[in-house]
């Protein structure tokens, strides 16, 4: 009894955890592509009628940088990411269910590793008080969201990691037991 109270607490945290993450990233991706979206078509109008406006491809680079470090957590999360599956997928079991302790194991310390060398950076980029040429901006909000999509996306593959740790079955990410999701096409 008391090991099924420590499974259902587990993953009631993870639940919660990876719940708040996926608001963030969600708002975070759709927000990007929007402002992208809108800032390039705004852009067009006004270089064809107008004047080319001058910040426009500072504020496309902020905004496709903060897009894709946003977005690193929920490909992880979703297993939208590149994957080798072809041999993977015809390994016995446990083969299987080790080698995704395994992945997931050193995914989450490599991501973490990112993030704590992305923090460095972005304090000495900070310290060298440097601002985009155009907008002037201090040039550490332009990239921190690095530090960021790298320890939400290192903290999707230790979810994952505890799944697999509650769970018998394996799991590729805290949400998604098999690669591919069926579909109508």
């Amino acid at each position: 009894m008391k090991r099924q109270n420590w499974k259902s607490g587990l993953e009631a945290v993870r639940s919660k955890i990876s719940s708040v993450l996926d608001k963030v990233e969600v708002g975070m991706l759709i927000g990007g592509t929007v402002i992208l979206t809108a800032v390039l078509t705004v852009n067009i109008i006004a270089r064809e009628f107008f004047r080319a406006i001058y910040f426009i491809d500072e504020l496309t680079q902020f905004t496709v940088i903060w897009t894709v470090f946003g977005g690193i957590s929920y490909a992880v999360r979703k297993v939208r990411h590149i994957r080798m599956g072809a041999i993977f997928d015809f390994l016995p079991f446990k083969v299987r269910k080790i080698l995704m302790f395994v992945i997931q194991g050193v995914n989450a310390i490599v991501l973490l590793a990112l993030a704590y060398l992305a923090i460095v950076y972005v304090i000495k980029v900070g310290r060298l008080e440097q601002t985009t040429p155009a907008l002037r901006i201090p040039y550490w909000i332009f990239i921190g969201i690095a530090p960021l999509g790298f320890l939400a996306a290192g903290l999707q593959y230790v979810l994952a990691f505890l799944k697999n740790v509650v769970e018998k079955e394996v799991w590729m990410s805290a949400e998604q037991q098999i690669e591919y999701e069926e579909s109508g096409y």
